[in-house]
Order: C-alpha cells, then sequence, then structure tokens
C-alpha cells in the first residue's frame, strides 16, 4: 500500500449543520474514512473585490486519491457556497495501521 493512494481534503463551509450534513453523506457512501470538523474558523480573503471576514467550519477530509472526484461532486452539491474550497494535500508519511484502515473504510463494492 502506497502513501500516495491517499489524501487530506480541505473545505470550508458556512456553519456546523453543513458541515454535518456534507461529511456524513461522504462517510455513509463511503469515499470518506473520516471528516473531522473544526468550528470558529476565521477566515480573511478577496472575494469580489473586497476584503471579507468570515467564520466558517473546517472540514478536514481523509480519502483515497481516486475518490477526489466524488468528494469534490457532494461538496459542490450540499455547500451554500458558490465556489467553496475544495483543496487535497497527499499523504506523504502515514502509520499503516491507520492508512489500512482508510483503505478499508473506502472500499466501494
Amino acid at each position: 500500500m502506497s502513501t500516495t493512494e491517499f489524501i487530506v481534503i480541505l473545505s470550508t463551509c458556512a456553519n456546523k449543520t453543513e458541515a454535518e450534513t456534507i461529511a456524513t453523506r461522504l462517510v455513509s457512501e463511503r469515499v470518506a474514512a473520516c471528516v473531522n470538523i473544526t468550528e470558529n474558523v476565521t477566515s480573511i480573503y478577496e472575494w469580489q473585490g473586497k476584503i471579507e471576514k468570515g467564520t466558517e467550519c473546517l472540514m478536514v477530509i481523509k480519502t483515497r486519491a481516486t475518490l477526489f472526484a466524488q468528494v469534490e461532486t457532494t461538496i459542490k452539491e450540499l455547500s451554500s457556497y458558490d465556489s467553496p474550497e475544495i483543496i487535497a494535500l497527499p499523504i506523504e508519511h502515514g502509520s499503516p495501521e491507520y492508512l489500512k484502515w482508510i483503505a478499508d473504510a473506502t472500499k466501494i463494492d
């Protein structure tokens, strides 16, 4: 099992309810092994020519690289944002037991 097979996807949501809805769908459909949700993340960004500041929820999604498109589709479908953050980072190192768990939890039959 190669670590390059796995990724962490970061995505922000407007609120905890939205994040939990997305996380539940991803895990129940086995396209993510786990989603951590952190509330009250302060985000400062430019949007439509203005500097904005807001409070969001951050989702940290653990999955396989081959499932990125399915995760992206679900987030876009359920997000209230016009252009939700959906970025993936490769997992370069990880404990073999944890990576095996991600693999097992994301098997699609």
